[in-house]
């Protein structure tokens, strides 16, 4: 028996849900798609991935998580026109690599940090 059917969402601590929203926002290309504040400590942004069926949701109520201790992938259909259109956003990344799943696998990938220290990695898809 199944119990698991899909990933529905995934939640990021943040400090700073200014500084996060507009990461990964306008940065990133994401879409708000909700978004809930009760004050500073209690703020919650959800945004959706291009494919539509997972929400990241962006939070500053931290519960058991801190924030600078999340490692997050996202595929990239073009990763070199990826880490070209980052580069244009003054983001500060990483230099491609071609060895995500170890030498010789040939998997191009490239990482970077939110603004909490949360990593980032964009893989080749």
């Amino acid at each position: 028996m199944q119990i698991v059917d899909k990933l529905m969402m995934f939640m990021v601590a943040v400090n700073d849900m200014p500084k996060a929203r507009e990461f990964y926002g306008n940065k990133l290309g994401l879409k708000v798609v909700r978004e809930h504040r009760q004050d500073d400590a209690n703020w919650w942004v959800s945004l959706a991935l291009p494919e539509g069926r997972v929400t990241l949701t962006l939070t500053t109520h931290h519960e058991n998580t801190k924030p600078g201790t999340m490692v997050i992938y996202f595929a990239a259909s073009d990763i070199l026109a990826a880490h070209k259109e980052l580069s244009g956003r003054s983001i500060k990344l990483n230099e491609i690599k071609n060895d995500l799943f170890g030498p010789g696998s040939g998997v191009k990938w490239f990482n970077l940090e939110d603004p909490d220290g949360n990593q980032v990695y964009l893989v080749q898809a």
